[in-house]
């Protein structure tokens, strides 16, 4: 039987403001759009109908720049809830948190994390600080501000070190060239991310092991999943990349392939569950994350970033970890739309009382 809510789907519209996504220069093979953006736009159908087995009504609305025509859409629509899948407003990601903030001050429920979660886990740094703050390992780092240098005389950090942009988001500018030993190629690809990308670059020291995810659904860890690097051609680091993700006929999508479970024994396995869901909580992250872990030669799990609202398409990690807990896509879908409606249903009680 179906539960009898509205539920409005808000997803951003593909635009592509970057000459380069992948993060390498157009020589080397270089992707032209956000295939990251243009891929889930084309998941919304499949979601609407995925919803639709449980809930009376969905409708899917594409958020650009034209702030009141979604606000007209939300008044016009009334829905029990949103469902909130924008992850950045016209290419820019850091209005990512401020729509989640119009719903907040329409006081409209809304599935995943607050604006300022999603604001302070887009940046970096400040990601960074907060987890420090809570005792919770992360790589050590500099933040590299634009337009900027980096002083060869004074430079902290041990190499290797990989370079990301500061408030970006999956995994944009990240290639086979973000992984550098020297000063010389660090000076290069810092000089080649703010020349193309005109950003704050986050410089962080790379740690060189297993690479780890968890995903995290209302309070609860999923199974952990792993990259593996088994296949991927000598010299090149062992990375999740802007190809990997998002170029199918990449070497990098071809050869760092997900596992989930991943095969750990079952110290590591408490530990980085553990840490997952204390980085979920020093975040202020709520309903579902991805929390991304390298571990160290001792095995020792750093958290080198917290996803709140991840990817969570038919063939995501997150809908694979869900699947491997028993969880079927259209559940999940259910789930995280039911934290929503839970918390309208207290809101209205509250109010009553």
């Amino acid at each position: 039987m179906k539960t009898d809510a509205k539920i409005l789907i808000c997803y951003n519209s593909p635009v592509s403001i970057f000459t380069i996504y992948n993060g390498k220069p157009a020589s080397a093979g270089s992707a032209p759009n956000d295939l990251s953006e243009t891929g889930f736009s084309k998941e919304i159908s499949k979601i609407k109908r995925s919803l639709t087995e449980n809930f009376t009504e969905a409708k899917a609305f594409a958020v650009d720049g034209n702030i009141e025509r979604l606000i007209t859409a939300i008044n016009n629509y009334s829905p029990d809830i949103i469902f909130n899948f924008v992850e950045s407003v016209e290419g820019v990601s850091t209005y990512e948190y401020c729509v989640a903030g119009l719903y907040q001050l329409l006081e409209h429920n809304f599935t995943g994390n607050f604006a300022h979660c999603l604001g302070n886990c887009l940046n970096k740094e400040r990601a960074k600080n907060i987890l420090r703050a809570h005792g919770i390992n992360t790589p050590a780092s500099m933040t590299l501000s634009y337009p900027g240098k980096i002083a060869e005389k004074g430079f902290k950090l041990h190499y290797p070190v990989i370079l990301k942009l500061l408030k970006e988001d999956a995994s944009i500018g990240i290639s086979e060239f973000s992984v550098v030993d020297n000063y010389k190629n660090l000076s290069k690809q810092a000089a080649f991310l703010q020349r193309t990308y005109k950003q704050d670059i986050l410089i962080e020291e790379f740690i060189d092991g297993r690479e780890l995810n968890v995903a995290i659904l209302g309070n609860s860890a999923l199974p952990i999943s792993e990259i593996e690097f088994k296949t991927l051609p000598p010299g090149l680091p062992k990375i999740v990349t802007y190809d990997g993700k998002w170029m199918e006929d990449s070497v990098y999508y071809e050869n760092t392939k997900p596992v989930c479970p991943a095969i750990l024994n079952e110290k590591i396995k408490k530990r980085v569950e553990k840490t997952a869901l204390l980085a979920f909580e020093a975040m202020g992250c709520r309903d579902y994350a991805r929390v991304d872990f390298r571990l160290n030669s001792k095995g020792v799990p750093f958290v080198i970033e917290v996803n709140p609202n991840p990817d969570i398409s038919i063939d995501s990690g997150f809908a694979r970890a869900a699947a491997a807990a028993g969880k079927p896509y259209s559940e999940l879908l259910h789930c995280i739309a039911n934290f929503a409606l839970s918390r309208k249903r207290n809101d209205s009680q509250n109010k009553a009382s």
